[in-house]
């Protein structure tokens, strides 16, 4: 079996090709970096456009480097959701084409699925596990029960970890995109900020908030520049402080919602993260840290799988085709669509959460 994914839920134009046995034949991305670099965040109307331009030829990429036509395929992921609606109606409309075209089934996926179902396509790792997704978007923890099963623990009542980077990047002068930014000015810290607060730390509940972590470090860049204080060693200070400050925060609701599924599920496979902010090696080293010591598998996808990706989107198109299910070409894009349907909504969980 092999399955054509399409991506364009945000700023990545990607497709890939993969197999029921888990071998990504192709594996093709257009990052949209350039185009959204002089903002210091995504522009949805750009972002959508620039799927347009490109979209076409990023498949007809991945079809080449796969060496296989649109006849060989057994059917076509594309993500129908949630995200910025403008690229997630390109991809859409585009998967509809292919499958239309070439009578071929077409399987809508939730871009939080590809996510969530990721660690199986590089791992095979078995259900139920604990998933930490963490991105520009999203935020949220949450017990991957099996295919089209998921229960949420927590989420951000504000924004994303990723969104928070990104801001918090554009406010210190330090680019975009904002994570690797603040990872890459944190390594020439010399003593991270101390004083940045840590929110809903020890809370009861799982969920996140980063909105006043945000407004601390805009308030002590804003005290530092009044001064002529603020340079260079006081950037990557304060970089390192913030990154300190985001990792501690994500481990202690991680650390919360561990005990809490393992308490509903005591064969609780593996701890997983996903999500762009999945890359960042002090988070990864401080998930394995709480892996260990609570003597669980920690599931860390390759970089390239932990961003938006097709490989993804093609790999939960192949786990519902295993189960019989296809969507129908009326399938309309949807701008939010919860894994966990009976969550309730957060406050600040945007068009993504």
């Amino acid at each position: 079996m092999v399955v054509l994914g399409i991506e364009s839920s945000c700023d990545e134009t990607a497709a890939a090709l993969v197999t029921a046995e888990r071998r990504i034949l192709a594996d093709t991305i257009f990052a949209q970096v350039a185009e959204h670099t002089p903002y210091g965040g995504v522009v949805p109307e750009i972002a959508a456009r620039a799927h347009l331009d490109h979209l076409d030829a990023t498949i007809a990429a991945a079809m080449h480097q796969a060496g296989l036509g649109f006849a060989e395929l057994d059917a076509v992921a594309v993500t129908g959701g949630p995200g910025l609606i403008g690229g997630v109606i390109v991809g859409v409309m585009m998967g509809k084409a292919i499958a239309l075209a070439h009578v071929k089934p077409l399987i809508a996926v939730n871009h939080l699925e590809g996510h969530a179902l990721t660690a199986r396509l590089t791992d095979d790792v078995a259900f139920p596990y604990l998933l930490l997704l963490v991105s520009g978007g999203h935020c949220q923890l949450l017990v991957v029960e099996g295919v089209g099963r998921y229960r949420r623990l927590g989420a951000t009542i504000d924004d994303a970890a990723g969104e928070a980077f990104d801001k918090a990047a554009k406010l210190m002068g330090l680019g975009f995109p904002g994570g690797p930014a603040i990872a890459a000015a944190a390594e020439r810290a010399t003593e991270p900020w101390p004083d940045l607060p840590r929110p809903m730390k020890g809370r009861p509940d799982c969920n996140f908030s980063f909105s006043g972590l945000k407004t601390a470090l805009r308030q002590r860049v804003e005290a530092l520049r009044a001064a002529d204080a603020f340079d260079d060693a006081v950037r990557a200070n304060l970089a390192a402080g913030f990154q300190q400050a985001v990792v501690e925060c994500l481990i202690d609701r991680t650390s919360r919602a561990l005990d809490r599924a393992r308490a509903d599920h005591p064969t609780l496979n593996a701890l997983v993260i996903a999500g762009g902010v999945a890359a960042n090696r002090h988070l990864r080293a401080a998930l394995q840290r709480l892996a260990d010591g609570a003597g669980i598998a920690l599931i860390a996808p390759p970089a390239r799988l932990c961003t938006d990706n097709a490989a993804m989107i093609a790999w939960a198109g192949i786990e519902r085709l295993a189960l019989g299910e296809s969507s129908g070409f009326d399938f309309a894009p949807r701008p939010r669509w919860p894994l966990d349907e009976q969550a309730p909504r957060l406050p600040g969980a945007g068009v993504k959460a």
